[in-house]
């Protein structure tokens, strides 16, 4: 089965169509507002009339270009292109200002690739362990995995926790907008009907990073600030050296078996990845306070996480036929159409087929690499472009993703309006990166809530030993997230008195 697996991708035409797929992926990542999910979609009546190995080979490219395009858009515009992204925004705008795009782009490219090869690897070699690991999760782990998360925005909000508590809240309210999960009571909906499926995901981070972006660039020009356009990037090899790379080791495996773990569990996905492997990464690093200024380590965390993702979501929906998130359920009807049944049993009756998929992966995994590279270059010629021809453009292509993302109008006034909200919030310094871990995970956490709030009578809680392990992993982390921030606090505090006992000193002297 292996040899046959692998000679189904080895033929020209598939090879062809892999190269074609990672090619359309990229783009579809790179352009705020179109995902991986959408090029699935679009492209999967394109695999009708193809063979399975084919077809499936194609699926698996966009799927693996869609997650890896994405730190295009966020490293040089500051807007994920796909929410597998989000976190890649925090140090690789930043490197991209100091003139270090070609560097950012080069790690988040070949991390994005070991990531993925560590995903797959995983996936050849540990589904069954850790299926069976995934099918204990039941109401009171998904609770205690969401309260784990949450308690991740203590570490996300930096020195000023109040106002980062704050934002994490607004974004768990708004993810209560629309049907009830368990009863499908309307809530605040105020009846209009476009509300009841609630806010989707894409559109409030369109609104969050991109809008807000313009509306910010907006405001420098009527002040009449002229504005230089940085040309001198120089970009040699894949832009870091192999010293840096290897300083990352560490970092890259903790990030990637994040990403694994956290693409295992169904309905969390690339976004909560990124998030918890950047925190991670940030709170166990020795040098914790450069986060957020244009850090190589924040990058290699969040790029390696989400594309492990793809081979952690991929173990539950081969061997149980459970989708790990929307690409993956897209996936699924995919596997459906070529008469491939996910499942216990598809090792016996599609082996060659899902040889053929890990095969795909990889050859996808390495077109992705090469692609990217020799791409780069003119990549960082986006930055060469004036914002003031840039942003527009970018605006359409968000009001189109925006659209699209459910053939709903409605879609864009609720990007506006989130852009207006981000916007404000930006100038009351309130964060609006907690706003999206609220967001994705409160559903989560109450969805189970109100499970375990059923079956607490009749199954109480120290039956389950995973539910009391994250329980106290959590608490371990507010404690040890709020003494760091404390003490960041502390030491900021200390520096602007120093820096101010130093500008009267200079002072007094000058008298």
């Amino acid at each position: 089965m292996i040899l046959q697996g692998l000679s189904a991708v080895l033929q020209p035409m598939t090879i062809l169509l892999v190269a074609i797929g990672v090619a359309v992926g990229i783009i579809f990542g790179a352009i705020p507002g179109l995902t991986a999910t959408m090029a699935i979609v679009m492209f999967l009546p394109v695999t009708y009339s193809m063979t399975s190995a084919q077809g499936i080979s194609m699926l698996m490219a966009l799927y693996i270009g869609g997650i890896s395009g994405g730190l295009i858009s966020a490293i040089l515009l500051n807007i994920p292109g796909t929410p597998s992204s989000v976190a890649t925004c925090f140090d690789g705008k930043p490197m991209a200002n100091k003139g270090e795009a070609g560097k950012a782009l080069g790690t988040g490219v070949v991390f994005s690739f070991i990531g993925t090869v560590i995903g797959i690897g995983l996936l050849m070699v540990l589904a069954p362990v850790l299926c069976d690991f995934a099918l204990k999760f039941q109401a009171y782990e998904y609770c205690a995995l969401a309260v784990f998360s949450l308690s991740m925005v203590i570490a996300l909000t930096g020195r000023d926790m109040p106002k980062g508590l704050i934002s994490a809240v607004i974004g768990a309210l708004l993810a209560t907008v629309g049907l009830a999960p368990v009863d499908s009571k309307p809530r605040f909906t105020f009846g209009t009907y476009q509300l009841n499926n609630g806010f989707a995901l894409l559109v409030l981070l369109i609104g969050l990073f991109a809008i807000s972006e313009v509306m910010a660039y907006a405001e420098s020009v009527r002040k009449n600030q002229g504005y230089t356009i940085e040309t001198n990037y120089k970009i040699r090899g894949a832009g870091f050296s192999i010293k840096e790379g290897l300083a990352q080791t560490k970092n890259a495996i903790v990030s990637a078996l994040i990403g694994v773990g956290i693409g295992i569990l169904p309905g969390i996905g690339g976004g909560v990845s990124c998030m918890i492997a950047y925190t991670v990464s940030k709170n166990t690093s020795k040098h914790r306070e450069l986060y957020g200024t244009g850090i190589m380590d924040g990058v290699v965390a969040s790029e390696t996480a989400n594309n492990a993702t793809i081979g952690g979501a991929m173990i539950p929906l081969l061997s149980l036929g459970i989708p790990g998130d929307a690409a993956t359920a897209m996936l699924l009807g995919g596997l459906q159409i070529h008469n491939v049944a996910p499942g216990p049993l598809i090792y016996q009756k599609s082996g060659e087929v899902v040889y053929a998929i890990f095969f795909a992966m990889v050859l996808s995994a390495i077109f992705m690499l090469i692609f990217m590279l020799f791409g780069m270059r003119f990549f960082v010629s986006v930055l060469k472009i004036p914002k003031n021809f840039l942003l527009p453009v970018i605006v359409v292509l968000c009001g189109i993703g925006a659209i699209g993302n459910a053939n709903n109008l409605f879609d864009t006034y609720s990007m506006v309006a989130f852009g207006l909200m981000s916007y404000l919030l930006i100038k009351s310094k309130i964060p609006t990166v907690p706003m999206i871990l609220g967001f994705i995970l409160g559903p989560t956490f109450e969805t189970n809530l109100r499970r375990v709030s059923q079956l607490a009578s009749s199954d109480p809680f120290y039956r389950h030993p995973i539910f009391c392990v994250l329980i106290v992993a959590t608490v371990l982390v507010v404690i040890f997230s709020t003494r760091a921030n404390l003490k960041d606090a502390r030491r900021a505090q200390e520096e602007e008195l120093a820096e101010m006992e130093k500008m009267k000193a200079a002072g007094s002297d000058g008298e």
